[in-house]
């Protein structure tokens, strides 16, 4: 599942960041910002047009990205147990 697939709300936690090309600079900037392997995430809210923006929080940081930008990010469910 990708971060712009999932319900407000629900915590899961990032897989991987997907690379689009060789170096990429979106995937690069994402893992700078925290989308890392590992790490608590969840979509916050959607923004009211097209539900774009995504309001996301990785960690105790909150972020608008854009659906294209999220569905770069690759998440499993969380297991429920504090990290």
């Amino acid at each position: 599942m990708t971060l712009s697939e999932l319900p407000p709300r629900t915590p899961v936690i990032v897989e991987s960041v997907e690379d689009r090309q060789p170096n990429d600079p979106v995937a690069r900037r994402l893992r700078e910002l925290g989308f890392v392997a590992g790490e608590p995430v969840q979509v916050v809210a959607r923004g009211p047009f097209g539900a774009e923006p995504l309001l996301v929080q990785v960690g105790n940081t909150r972020f608008a990205l854009r659906r294209i930008e999220a569905a770069r990010v690759r998440v499993v469910p969380a297991t429920g147990e504090a990290a």
